[in-house]
């Protein structure tokens, strides 16, 4: 078979072309799914948090970690029940710094960061739904009205290439969102790329204990639901350390995912139905806060 020397030696290459062909298809997906949800409609899977009746949205972000007094500060409709852990709690931000959110969707982390870092400080939402940044936006007059504080804003962008300039933040947090994207290693590139020295980083995500069966992987709603597209515990910490990033901590916390099994949500009982017999969701599935530093 010919190679045409067009790009480099594989770049070209139909290997090449299909593995782009499919982390293209893997984004379309998410976003399709996440602007569904923007609008106010509905997948079975209902984001990284799936759907739940036994909870409110406002309910389940508390018992992931968030303060009555961080919700108060939130706009109607952006907190919709998609975190899996408290990034802002788990960053202690400062007032006078510049946080980047990724994957901000509605911008609930968002909202919550700016009172934290104050008049002095800045906060910026990626999101590469334009339905969410959409809504987003229309969320900030009223963040405005009730804080005073004019230091939010929403850009339209992907994770794996950001719209922000190179060493411009002190802390990137995340919410549920990293393992939906297909270049996970082109992402902690962009965060350390963003960061400025001793910048920090806190995210909460889904990442796995041990592998998932081959038909969980393979489910878009899972995909979309923060499950399928997670990766082991160790591979997030060789892509940070990849980044050049220091002093990485991961603390998994598996209790966040039997309480899902426990609401009856949909999306995890779906996961159980295809789990060898007798094995938890928690045994395969964990929630992740990951802290890391870019060094001075």
């Amino acid at each position: 078979m010919s190679t045409r020397n067009c790009c480099g030696d594989d770049c070209c290459s139909t290997d090449n072309a299909e593995k782009t062909q499919v982390i293209v298809d893997m984004r379309e997906k998410v976003r399709e799914g996440y602007a569904t949800i923007a609008v106010g409609g509905a997948t079975s899977a209902g984001g990284c948090c799936g759907t739940t009746s036994a909870f409110t949205p406002d309910a389940l972000a508390q018992s992931v970690g968030y303060a009555e007094a961080d919700l108060a500060v939130t706009p109607d409709g952006a907190n919709m029940g998609l975190s899996c852990g408290n990034p802002t709690a788990l960053a202690s931000l400062r007032p006078g710094e510049v946080v980047l959110d990724l994957g901000s969707g509605g911008g609930f982390d968002c909202f919550i960061a700016g009172p934290k870092v104050g008049p002095t400080g800045r906060v910026i939402g990626v999101d590469m739904t334009a339905e969410m940044v959409s809504k987003a936006r229309k969320n900030v007059a009223w963040y405005r009205e009730r804080t005073g504080l004019d230091n939010v804003e929403f850009r339209l962008g992907e994770i794996e290439a950001l719209p922000v300039a190179d060493a411009s933040v002190d802390v990137v947090i995340s919410n549920c969102v990293l393992n939906l994207s297909p270049d996970k290693a082109r992402v902690w590139s962009e965060i350390a790329r963003v960061l400025k020295p001793g910048g920090r980083v806190a995210v909460s995500d889904l990442a796995l204990v041990q592998p998932l069966p081959d038909a969980v992987r393979a489910d878009v709603e899972a995909l979309v639901g923060c499950v399928a597209g997670a990766v082991l515990i160790d591979e997030t910490r060789t892509m940070a350390q990849a980044a050049r990033l220091a002093d990485i901590v991961l603390t998994p916390k598996p209790q966040y995912i039997d309480a899902m099994t426990n609401w009856e949500d949909p999306l995890y009982r779906r996961i159980i139905a295809q789990l060898p017999e007798g094995a938890k969701t928690s045994d395969y599935i964990t929630s992740l806060d990951v802290s890391a530093r870019k060094a001075s």
